[in-house]
């Protein structure tokens, strides 16, 4: 292999790590009422 090759490899490795860690991050059952919340918020104001 040459050298542009491991780097390429390198890089679309950390870029799917990152891609994947975000999505684990955003994802977790811990954060589930922080991101639902604003949609039950704009429903609630429809009501009104």
């Amino acid at each position: 292999m040459e050298l542009s090759q491991i780097l390429y490899f390198a890089f679309t490795s950390i870029l799917a790590i990152v891609f994947l860690g975000i999505i684990i991050y955003y994802y977790t059952p811990k954060r589930k009422n922080k991101v639902e919340e604003p949609k039950y918020r704009m429903l609630e104001d429809d009501d009104k």
